[in-house]
């Protein structure tokens, strides 16, 4: 897969805000479902690039489906600051529990670890809405016990990262900032 930025996904979130009549945040994301990549905007140039995984099968809005939900999104929580890394959450609460000390068989799943980034849709019938939304459904950008499968659909649904990644990228963005999430 090609991990080099493309602006193109950039150009993308600037006119789905125009579109949607929103004002671009000063530090956006955008997510390539194709090149599993993660790109960091900050005031319209590029920052960072980040490996990621999206969702194993195809993306999709809808409910149900497992898949990564594209369209243009917002942040609207920031979980998780203070922990330490590889800290496991379960309904958005750490567990007090690192991933490596889960049993073997809760170590198999995609944990969600570290930190967590809340998305809303912002796209009516889209990725927002009945048996389409985005924040009904619990996609996150988060961290993940599987880093070794960053790069590759890995998912069901989320944008994982690389736990190191995570703590950075959390640092990166604020509530309210934008993210595309192309395929």
């Amino acid at each position: 897969m090609n991990s080099s930025p493309d602006t193109k996904d950039f150009s993308i979130l600037i006119d789905k805000c125009l579109d949607l009549s929103t004002t671009p945040t000063p530090i956006s994301l955008t997510v390539s479902i194709a090149r599993q990549a993660l790109d960091l905007y900050q005031d319209g140039a590029l920052r960072k690039s980040f490996v990621i995984s999206t969702s194993k099968n195809p993306p999709s809005c809808v409910e149900n489906s497992l898949g990564t939900p594209n369209g243009l999104h917002e942040i609207v929580d920031l979980i998780g600051e203070g922990e330490p890394r590889g800290t496991v959450f379960r309904g958005r609460v750490s567990t007090g529990k690192l991933y490596w000390e889960e049993s073997e068989e809760e170590q198999q799943k995609n944990l969600i670890t570290t930190r967590i980034l809340r998305l809303r849709g912002l796209e009516d019938g889209i990725n927002s809405g009945p048996g389409v939304d985005t924040y009904d459904r619990y996609v996150y950008i988060h961290g993940t016990n599987h880093e070794d499968q960053l790069g590759h659909p890995a998912s069901a649904g989320c944008v994982l990262l690389s736990n190191r990644d995570m703590e950075e990228l959390f640092n990166a963005v604020d509530l309210g900032s934008k993210v595309m999430i192309c395929a």
